[in-house]
């Protein structure tokens, strides 16, 4: 009895003994892990720092994806790390790479002498192939949104199988990074230094860091156009200043003259341009221009147009000269995709006459008494001419073509760009010049900021616009006044 007694508690202790190690062996075992987990968390905290750093220092999206590779290799204890760039087109490319990562094809033989030092032979074929969605593990792991791990090389055939040893894949771990489901790229490691496999932790800890690389690349994005827009804000206050700068703010005081402007860009830069300025007691130069282009060349453009224009205003009196060594001027440093359209007229009241000339411009407009009619008309102006900075000097001048034509009291000279005649209704119909006509006709009594006025009231209601508009609008109004 006594002898079944022992053995029973014998067993009983047998078997606490082994619960006791079982249970301590699980202690452990969940010990480790949590150890595991407390390593990869702490790594995965390093790795946002670094990323938000990089964020903080206003990196370049290479060197982003640069110090994406050096953190991974620091984290994982691979020899080898890097990422591959989704394309525009649907592809990957390498974008960035640390240590001897295998390149993903082959590598030509021929390739193999042109390069100095391995590295840089690694990182150039890296960065020059372009890999298909599904093409070889990094394919695989874009295509799929998974990440992918090889343990064994010999035995996946997606894995390129090179003949330097150094190039030798062992273990591979390659993680898509992805912001909000949209593939950005693969990053990618090779071959622990401890010279085992690359296990399950590791893939959660590359997983993770995949993850927090494409919430890096995603908000440097989205930082990169923030710095573009407001870059583009200070471009388009610069060149908004620039241009009102060049716009008359007093015009010249002739008794007999009523003079006026109105200008609304459709945008914060504009490319329309006057100007106005006296050349002797009684004679008055008049310009309007519209710069192809907006922004700061086109503001800049017109800044060397009102200068070159003045200059030569003052040297010759035929406004067809002025604007022959305009074009003369100009022609050498406008870019190919660049031009000017322009009417240069001189008003002179002692001879009671216009003289303009006109390259490429809009027509403009002359209100005066019909002798044989005895009543009041409006009359399109024409010109021949081609645009500044659109051929050659010897063509410019060949076509460009002066006018003279009376201007007495009571006459109306208008100019405008085509703004003004091409503002269109709900239908698609332009104003037109007919009916800028008829309403400079109409209002031929008021002044001439009256004048402006109504014609810009009458677009609006034709076009039934409430605010903005689709073109620049420019209008100049001189009226011939009994003094």
């Amino acid at each position: 009895m006594i002898d079944l007694l022992f053995t029973v508690v014998l067993g009983v202790a047998v078997v606490l003994g082994f619960l006791y190690l079982s249970a301590r062996k699980e202690i452990n075992r969940l010990d480790e892990q949590k150890q595991l987990v407390f390593q990869e968390k702490q790594i995965v905290l390093d790795f946002m720092h670094d990323m938000v750093e990089a964020l903080g220092e206003g990196l370049s999206r290479d060197e982003l994806y640069q110090r994406i590779v050096h953190a991974a290799i620091l984290s994982s204890g691979a020899l080898s790390a890097c990422v591959f760039e989704r394309t525009h087109d649907g592809k990957l490319r390498g974008a960035a790479v640390e240590g001897l990562f295998p390149p993903q094809r082959p590598v030509p033989e021929s390739s193999k002498v042109k390069l100095t030092t391995r590295a840089k032979f690694i990182e150039q074929i890296l960065k020059s192939e372009v890999l298909e969605m599904g093409e070889g593990v990094i394919g695989a792991a874009a295509e799929s949104g998974e990440v992918i791990l090889v343990e064994d090389s010999d035995a996946d055939d997606r894995v390129v199988k090179h003949d330097d040893p150094s190039l030798v894949v062992n273990s591979l771990i390659a993680a898509p990074i992805l912001f909000r489901d949209q593939l950005i790229g693969v990053l990618a490691v090779a071959n622990p230094s401890d010279g085992l496999t690359f296990n399950e932790t590791d893939v959660s800890l590359i997983r993770s860091l995949a993850e927090q690389a494409g919430l890096a690349i995603h908000n440097s994005l989205l930082l990169n156009l923030q710095l573009e827009k407001k870059k583009l804000d200070v471009d388009l206050s610069l060149a908004s200043n620039i241009q009102q700068m060049l716009l008359p703010v007093e015009f010249p005081r002739i008794k007999t003259l009523d003079i006026d402007a109105y200008y609304i860009p459709a945008q914060k830069v504009g490319g329309d341009l006057y100007d106005i300025f006296p050349l002797s007691e009684d004679r008055v130069g008049v310009a309007i221009a519209d710069v192809s282009g907006k922004g700061i060349p086109a503001s800049l453009l017109m800044t060397i147009c009102r200068t070159n224009l003045r200059h030569y205003s003052r040297m010759y009196e035929s406004p067809s000269r002025v604007l022959s060594e305009l074009n003369r001027t100009m022609a050498l440093d406008m870019r190919g995709d660049m031009f000017i359209t322009m009417t240069y007229a001189v008003v002179d009241v002692g001879r009671g006459t216009i003289t303009f000339s006109r390259c490429g411009h809009e027509l403009p407009l002359l209100s005066h008494r019909d002798a044989k009619a005895g009543i009041y008309v409006t009359d399109t102006l024409d010109s021949e001419g081609m645009a500044v900075g659109m051929v050659s000097s010897e063509l410019f001048d060949s076509v460009i073509e002066e006018r003279e034509v009376p201007f007495e009291s009571g006459d109306i000279f208008v100019m405008y760009t085509d703004g003004v005649t091409e503002a269109c209704n709900e239908e698609g119909i332009e104003f037109s010049g007919g009916r800028l006509a008829d309403v400079v006709k109409t209002l031929r009594n008021r002044s001439a900021r009256e004048l402006n006025q109504g014609i810009i009231e009458s677009i609006d209601r034709f076009a039934a616009r409430a605010s903005t508009y689709a073109d620049d609008i420019t209008l100049v109004a001189i009226k011939r006044t009994d003094g």
